[in-house]
């Protein structure tokens, strides 16, 4: 009985998988066609993205220092401050900005992208779309995927640059590290384009999964008000956990590749 349950459920993961999938091709279908809406795609971006500026950069702040904080007494233990900007670097370039920068847009723009189109679908106000022939995919549902794709990566980019400025004053706060040996470190040979490319591919990846992830909970939301609560709780834990699947397995397809 138990291990029927188990089937059903990893067989229901699979269908939002693939739905989430097809999804996406038609929403970059309508937008690589020229369909997708542009004035709704540029409202869309200002108000996922522009407005979402503000808590990354608070965060990625922080995260910084704390992996400063956190690194400190080992550092001193060994005498090897010098490689602060090394170790703060690899660790937000490859995994700490694109995770955190994922989950604080899944959280923020993917609730929210989930409780607007869940609102719609219950009202049935995409069919009322779909009766004024309006095409739903090119004028709700692409602008929001791509503009939730575009904002995770170009947020990652500006997290990890605002991480290592948090690691670096941290550095002098704490250590006496000077900013000038912190670059030194950081661009000193054991870093390079290849690990800020890895960190962008992750997000892009994470962009996508939060954008379909959102936006096909929110389109399959029923039951009022009740179902576009479960709509949204389901889509923010469903997509942390895609998040964490695809970044080991881009880590480990990264270690292969060396």
């Amino acid at each position: 009985m138990a291990r029927s349950k188990i089937v059903v459920k990893f067989a229901a993961f699979l269908q939002n998988i693939g739905s989430q999938g097809l999804l996406l091709v038609q929403a970059f279908g309508a937008a690589g066609s020229g369909r997708m809406d542009g004035p709704e795609f540029s409202k869309s971006l200002v108000r996922l993205g522009v407005h979402s500026l503000p808590v990354v950069i608070f965060t990625a702040l922080f995260v910084g220092g704390i992996m400063v904080v956190q690194s400190a007494p080992l550092l001193q233990r060994f005498g090897a401050e010098s490689l602060l900007g090394w170790g703060a670097g690899f660790g937000i370039l490859r995994e700490i900005g694109p995770i955190l920068t994922g989950l604080m847009i899944s959280g923020r723009v993917g609730s929210s992208n989930t409780a607007e189109l869940g609102t719609l679908k219950v009202t049935d106000q995409i069919d009322g779309l779909r009766a004024l022939a309006i095409d739903p995919t090119a004028y709700l549902l692409a602008p929001r995927i791509v503009s939730i794709t575009i904002t995770t990566m170009l947020g990652t980019v500006l997290s990890m640059a605002v991480a290592l400025l948090g690691a670096a004053v941290s550095g002098l706060v704490l250590l006496g590290v000077h900013p000038l040996l912190f670059w030194n470190s950081l661009t000193g040979g054991l870093l390079g384009p290849g690990d800020v490319a890895h960190g962008v591919l992750k997000s892009l990846v994470f962009g996508l999964a939060i954008a379909s992830s959102s936006t096909a909970f929110g389109v399959n939301a029923t039951g009022g008000a009740p179902g576009v609560g479960r709509a949204v709780n389901n889509s923010v834990v469903t997509t942390a956990v895609l998040i964490f699947i695809l970044d080991a397995l881009v880590s480990f397809a990264s270690m292969g590749g060396r």
